[in-house]
């Protein structure tokens, strides 16, 4: 079975007849690769053909003598339709018997020819087996596409499990594009659909030439292929192995480099749902090493190791605001560039990375409104699909993007010259906060008026002046209390408080409690401690 219906495989035929030199004059006397057909052996009686079909792994055709001393052809027919009932069959007699040919097409049998057999009659009839084939199979696969697509996109099966998916085991093989989105981002609807063909027949064509595997494959996403390996003949690991490594190298020659997810053997297609959410499931760990083939043990191993880090997002929503008001976006890219430097460097998985950046997004966000910006027009791009998205560098790209037009949008806003008028203003502060500070006094220092001082100071912190240095000093006067002997009045003083108290009033009004109540606190704690 091959996804793409219109290329025909060849038709796989055994010769049988009790005469060495009619099957060998059968076999070579007729060009049969012209006509889609290959023959893959020959047998001398019924029970050897058996035996054969067995061996090959499947047979499409039988072309035998009806009269051979063993098992004859009409008994070997007769088997044929219990054990092997897709296999078509072609009789040929020395004997113009009407009840031979009654018989034989009662037993299934395709077409009957007499000896001598004409060349051009006989290679007709097999080109009417090799058409009846291809238009089986093109029947049969259209039918599996449809009932495995339906559980891809559904996650459960309906309906009647379509025959020529039966089989003793099977494997579901996920499989995707590596750095899709850089090299394919921009293409052409009909150039996709080129490559999608391409990907599939890539995928698939090991299976032709194996008759005891068969596939079907679905595309999920654009950048997700999900192919149903059916096992007629359980396959050793080394079969395997060999078959896997053979279809990334096709993918290689045909689109490029691609990784595989490949599930557990399962035994019920029952479990094929479940199975393909394994094989998915195993793509993302591509970008930790480049391992192209992904199995269950090798995700094992690497989460063995892995040891996701807490990332400091409060610094980092800091230093990117910082960045994106300076309006320099070299800086900027440079930053983003470490933070993915640091992503690889602890093996964060690109699912990771976005819940690090959705978190990010919100504080930012938030920070953004402090400052006065109202809401903004950029979108969480980030959140795309990963199977696009699917490499560190992609990603990376697409959070500079992003960032570098929020940095235009701060720029568009005006408010940049606010925000550097304002850290301007809280590093004075900073500095002068001991002193009995007025905002006039800053805003004169600033060089404006103190009704616009008072605004964008708002804006910015989402707090009054008042409010700003009152939390401020009344921290220095909480690690004061707790850390130093010095009398409160003292600290008072040092905190920037001439009234003794007001201070005491302040203190209380943010703590709950006054500075001797709050130092006896801080006593006893540290004496538990102890």
């Amino acid at each position: 079975m091959t996804v793409n219906p219109e290329q025909s495989r060849k038709i796989r035929m055994l010769i049988v007849d009790d005469e060495a030199v009619i099957r060998e004059g059968l076999h070579h006397t007729i060009d049969w690769a012209d006509y889609g057909v290959e023959v893959v052996g020959e047998a001398e009686d019924g029970r050897e053909a058996l035996q054969r079909i067995a061996e090959c792994g499947g047979v499409d055709l039988v072309l035998s003598d009806i009269r051979m001393d063993g098992m004859d052809g009409l008994q070997l027919a007769e088997r044929l339709k219990v054990l092997f009932p897709e296999v078509c069959m072609i009789l040929v007699s020395g004997y113009e018997d009407f009840d031979y040919a009654r018989q034989a097409m009662r037993l299934g049998v395709t077409d009957y020819l007499l000896k001598p057999v004409d060349v051009d009659e006989l290679t007709a009839v097999v080109k009417g087996v090799v058409s009846r084939v291809d238009r089986q199979e093109h029947m049969g696969l259209q039918e599996a596409r449809h009932w495995f697509a339906g559980l891809v996109r559904s996650g459960f099966a309906s309906g009647k499990v379509p025959a020529c998916l039966l089989g003793t085991e099977y494997r579901i093989v996920a499989s995707q594009i590596a750095e899709y989105h850089t090299r394919f981002g921009g293409t052409a609807s009909d150039e996709l659909e080129a490559l999608q063909n391409r990907w599939s027949k890539a995928i698939n064509h090991l299976f032709n030439a194996n008759h005891s595997l068969e596939s079907v494959s679905v595309l999920k996403n654009k950048n997700l292929m999900i192919s149903l390996i059916v096992v007629k003949t359980p396959q050793e690991r080394p079969v395997w192995d060999e078959l896997l490594s053979g279809m990334i190298a096709a993918c290689i020659e045909e689109i490029g480099t691609v990784y595989l997810g490949v599930s557990a053997p399962f035994n019920t297609l029952e479990l094929a749902a479940s199975a393909c959410m394994e094989a998915v499931s195993l793509l993302p760990y591509y970008v930790l090493e480049g391992q192209q083939l992904l199995i269950p043990e090798y995700r094992e191993a690497m989460e063995m190791q892995r040891v996701i880090p807490n990332y400091d997002t409060v610094t980092a929503v800091r230093e990117l605001v910082s960045r994106l008001f300076k309006q320099d976006a070299e800086e900027l890219g440079a930053f983003i560039a470490d933070m993915f430097t640091v992503f690889r460097e602890t093996g964060l998985l690109l699912e990771d990375i976005l819940h690090i950046y959705e978190e990010l997004w919100v504080l930012l966000r938030q920070q953004l409104r402090r400052s006065g910006m109202p809401d903004m027009d950029v979108g969480f791009k980030a959140a795309a699909d990963l199977n696009i998205y699917n490499s560190y560098h992609s990603l990376q790209k697409l959070v500079l993007d992003e960032m570098l037009e929020l940095q235009h949008q701060v720029n568009v806003s005006g408010l940049d010259k606010s925000y550097w008028i304002i850290e301007k203003a809280k590093r004075y502060m900073d500095d002068q906060f001991r002193m009995d500070l007025k905002a006039s006094e800053v805003a004169s220092w600033l060089k404006i008026t103190p009704s616009h001082f008072s605004y964008i100071f708002k804006q910015s912190t989402g707090k009054g002046f008042t409010e700003y240095m009152n939390e401020k000093r009344i921290n220095h006067a909480k690690k004061l209390l707790a850390t130093t002997h010095d009398k409160v009045f003292e600290i008072a003083d040092q905190a920037g408080y001439k009234e003794y108290k007001y201070f005491v009033s302040v203190f209380k009004t943010y703590t709950g409690m006054t500075p001797k109540e709050y130092r006896g606190l801080m006593a006893g704690k540290k004496a538990e401690g102890e």
